[in-house]
């Protein structure tokens, strides 16, 4: 679809001349002997020169502002394929749809190439993505933080009526997208003991000594706003062992043996949520919350710091947002950071961690909140259990000491649930550690209060604060329904593009327009009729386009 008339001829040339060189020099093929994919990777590395032009730009006015920096937690980011979505947002769509076709290259056919990249399962990671092309689209600092999951949402097949799943390998060639960061790795423990030990000062402190290490790896991925406002970070962490492989087990013989820890480490960020019906599951599932949440804190902490920031300056530079309970173990860990590694007594890191942390909750069933036992979480994280131990004896106090002694009350706000064998409550620790907590939408954050946090919230009646983020506007209009978007600008001008929230309320006045109203109904015919059509390419299945269609994609 072109918005304008005819691409600049300038950027259609340097644009075809970026994807040939790219074609030969980082594919390696000539375009005589290229295959539909070969000519994907060289049309995704053409538009990468031109977001990593704009990231260094970001990064640098970003450390020249000393602007307040979001850094966001999530174990989804559901970003799906990014080609079109990159080329859109950096004004190059028609411009790279013009390039290819005088190449005798589809554009339409290629974008189709590019594996869905599938790191989240439903709304929580699609919220998690909107909301870092929403940050970059306002200019806003934010880093984004998640896993690498070699394998993520499986892929569904139906068989004789039923669904299967299938492996999913969107890293099978490669990701075009991302760069790795060898020189940005941190070492994550996990298990061991807790010790006591005088610092400096004669005082005493607890030294935890992980009896297990694996290394955090990231990469980068950068979040292109729209219009290119600016251009962020999404940073996955891959999980690699320490030692990758015991050489003197593997030359005794023990070949399986001597990978036995890679395979063990490296399973952190082998797939998006593991089983959790056994407790093998379990672990691993709470292994890569910790992991991820460590990584990101070392990281960030390290950013913040290397600015020659103070820690005390955290809650005026730094805002972690967690989505979800996923990375509620972030209050414990940046109070372990606070406390052990920087020295500071429990009253300041208990301040600067609340001013720093805020937590999106996702449901509204006590009962589906995430809690993982306590006896897993002693053996795999046994520093972090005491602060959560000490978390809630100072808040059950401090209640007390307010003359609250309804047994009940207090039974509901504890962070260790003691019903169903003793079990950590992970929502009640994230709310508790984040001076913010939100909802996805005003009904969603006014149930919050009357249900899942209904006691929390007649203790902090100010901590609950409703948030609405939308989809990703343009992605589900420009790109989806290009003709609904050509009728729009058209209709309100392309400023439509730019500010939605201001002038579609101005469509209400050409409703009553009879050439509107027929070009309307003509494209919702036109997208009916290509469903229809679709359904039976696929399915031999012929559908009235005249029919309601109700149709619900999750």
């Amino acid at each position: 679809m072109a918005l304008d008339s005819i691409p600049d001829r300038s950027q259609v040339e340097t644009f075809k001349h970026a994807v040939l060189t790219r074609l030969r020099y980082a594919v390696g093929k000539d375009p005589a002997d290229a295959f539909d994919h070969d000519w994907f990777e060289a049309v995704a590395l053409a538009a990468r020169k031109y977001q990593v032009d704009n990231w260094e730009e970001t990064t640098r006015a970003i450390d020249r502002s000393g602007r307040k920096h979001v850094y966001y937690l999530s174990l989804e980011f559901l970003i799906g394929r990014l080609l079109v979505d990159n080329l859109s947002n950096l004004g190059l769509l028609d411009v790279a749809r013009q390039a290819l076709e005088e190449l005798g290259v589809d554009l339409e056919r290629i974008r189709l190439l590019e594996p869905d990249a599938a790191l989240g399962n439903g709304g929580l990671g699609r919220l998690a993505a909107c909301f870092m092309e929403s940050m970059a689209t306002l200019d806003i600092p934010a880093h984004g933080y998640g896993i690498r999951y070699e394998h993520g949402l499986f892929k569904q097949v139906i068989g004789d009526g039923w669904q299967q799943e299938h492996t999913e390998t969107w890293l099978d060639f490669g990701n075009p997208w991302e760069f790795e960061r060898p020189e940005s790795a941190y070492s994550v423990g996990f298990g061991g003991s807790v010790y006591s030990e005088p610092d400096a000062n004669g005082v005493e402190r607890q030294r935890w000594e992980p009896a297990e290490r694996v290394r955090a790896v990231a990469y980068d991925m950068p979040v292109v706003g729209w219009r290119t406002a600016s251009v962020n970070t999404l940073r996955l962490w891959r999980a690699r062992a320490e030692e990758t492989l015991k050489l003197d087990r593997f030359n005794a013989g023990d070949h399986l043996g001597a990978v036995a820890d890679t395979v063990r480490a490296e399973s952190i960020s082998r797939v998006l949520y593991p089983a959790d019906s056994t407790e093998a599951g379990q672990e691993l599932r709470l292994r890569q919350e910790y992991f991820f949440v460590a990584a990101s804190l070392q990281d960030l902490m390290q950013r913040h710091l290397g600015k020659g920031e103070d820690v005390h300056s955290l809650p005026e530079q730094v805002a972690i947002q967690l989505n979800d309970t996923h990375p509620a173990i972030a209050v414990a860990e940046l109070m372990r950071l606070l406390l052990d590694e920087r020295g500071l007594d429990w009253d300041d890191a208990w301040q600067l961690t609340v001013a720093t942390l805020s937590y999106t909750n996702h449901t509204l069933l006590p009962e589906a909140l995430e809690s993982w036992p306590v006896g897993l979480m002693e053996r795999l994280l046994p520093r972090h259990m005491q602060i959560i131990y000490l978390i809630n004896a100072f808040h059950i106090d401090a209640l007390r000491a307010k003359d609250i002694h309804d047994f009940g009350l207090l039974r509901s706000v504890s962070l260790i649930e003691e019903d169903h064998g003793r079990r950590v409550r992970m929502g009640n620790l994230a709310f508790l550690g984040s001076h913010s907590v939100n909802g996805v939408s005003a009904l969603h954050t006014e149930l919050m209060r009357e249900t899942v946090f209904r006691d929390l919230h007649r203790l902090y009646p100010n901590r609950i604060s409703n948030k609405t983020n939308g989809v990703t506007f343009r992605r589900w209009l420009f790109q989806t329904n290009p003709q609904l978007t050509e009728l729009l600008v058209e209709t309100l001008g392309e400023e439509v593009l730019d500010n939605p929230e201001s002038r579609l309320r101005e469509l209400a006045a050409h409703a009553e327009k009879a050439a509107v109203r027929q070009r309307f109904a003509e494209q919702r015919r036109n997208a009916k009729q290509r469903l229809a059509t679709l359904i039976e390419e696929r399915l031999g299945l012929r559908i009235d386009s005249d029919a309601l269609f109700d149709v619900h994609v999750k």
